[in-house]
C-alpha cells in the first residue's frame, strides 16, 4: 500500500475534515507508531502503521454515509458547543455512524446541511476549486435598486477580495422586504450576509435550499435523511469523484 499524508488519511477515515486534521497534527494530537507527529508533510499507511488521534487508534470506515439535514435556526453547526447551545448533532436520528458537518450555517440561518464521514467528498464540496453551487432563499430589508442587484451578480468587493459572479432572482417583494434567491460558487464566512449588507440590503432571514444536485425537497425543519445511491453518485460526480 502507498503511504499518504496524515491529514488525508484522517479525512478518508472519517475522523474529520482535511483542514481540521491539519490542526490536530500541528497541536500534537496525532501519533504514528507511538511517535507524536507535528509535521504536515508526514506520511503513513492506514492498516499497516499504528495511527492514533488523542491516543485512540483509527481505522477506515467501511461504509461512507451522507446525510441531508434541514438545520433549523438557533442550532450551531458543530459537533459540540462550549456555550451549551443545541448542535446539529442533537437532531440526527437513526444515524449510528459518526458524521460531521460539511461547511457551516450560521446560528440564525436555516436550511440544507450535508453531514458525512467521507472526508475526501467533504473536502471537495467546500474547496472553491470545484465551484459547487449553493442556493439560498434570502429575505432582505427594503427594495434593492437595480444597481445593487447588478453588483451582487457581478461581484462585491469585500474585505477578503471580490466575490465571484452570482446568480440572482427576485421572487417577491412587499412594502418592507424583498425575497430573492442567490446562488454562489464559493464559500466564504457569512458571505451572503456580507454581500447584501455591502449593497445596503441587510439580510432578515436566510435559508440554504440546495448544494450541488441535492436540494431540501420535502424535508422538514429538524429532520434528516440518508442520501439515495443516485444522489450520492450525482454529488460525487459534481466534485470530480467516481460516481
Amino acid at each position: 500500500m502507498q503511504a499518504e499524508r496524515l491529514q488525508k488519511i484522517l479525512s478518508r477515515a472519517g475522523i474529520t475534515s482535511r483542514r481540521k486534521a491539519e490542526k490536530l497534527i500541528l497541536q500534537g494530537r496525532v501519533s504514528v507508531n507511538g511517535e507524536i507527529i507535528r509535521e504536515l508533510g508526514a506520511k503513513a499507511v492506514l492498516g499497516k502503521d499504528d495511527i492514533c488521534v488523542n491516543g485512540k487508534a483509527i481505522k477506515a470506515e467501511t461504509e461512507k454515509v451522507i446525510v441531508a439535514l434541514f438545520k433549523p435556526r438557533s442550532y450551531v453547526t458543530t459537533l459540540d458547543d462550549p456555550q451549551g447551545r443545541p448542535t446539529v448533532v442533537d437532531l440526527l436520528k437513526g444515524i449510528s455512524e459518526r458524521v460531521y458537518p460539511v461547511g457551516r450555517l450560521d446560528y440564525d440561518a436555516e436550511g440544507l446541511l450535508l453531514m458525512t464521514n467521507d472526508g475526501e467528498l467533504a473536502h471537495r464540496l467546500q474547496h472553491p476549486r470545484y465551484k459547487v453551487p449553493k442556493t439560498y432563499l434570502v429575505k432582505v430589508r427594503g427594495h434593492p435598486p437595480e444597481e445593487a442587484l447588478a453588483q451582487l451578480q457581478q461581484g462585491i468587493n469585500l474585505e477578503d477580495g471580490i466575490t465571484a459572479p452570482a446568480e440572482l432572482h427576485i421572487l417577491e417583494d412587499d412594502k418592507k422586504a424583498t425575497w430573492l434567491t442567490l446562488t454562489l460558487r464559493e464559500g466564504r464566512n457569512h458571505q451572503v450576509k456580507r454581500m447584501c449588507a455591502a449593497v445596503g440590503c441587510p439580510v432578515l432571514r436566510l435559508r440554504r435550499t440546495q448544494i450541488g444536485p441535492i436540494d431540501l425537497g420535502n424535508l422538514q425543519p429538524g429532520k434528516s435523511r440518508r442520501l439515495k445511491a443516485s444522489e450520492v453518485r450525482a454529488l460525487r460526480k459534481a466534485v470530480g469523484l467516481d460516481g
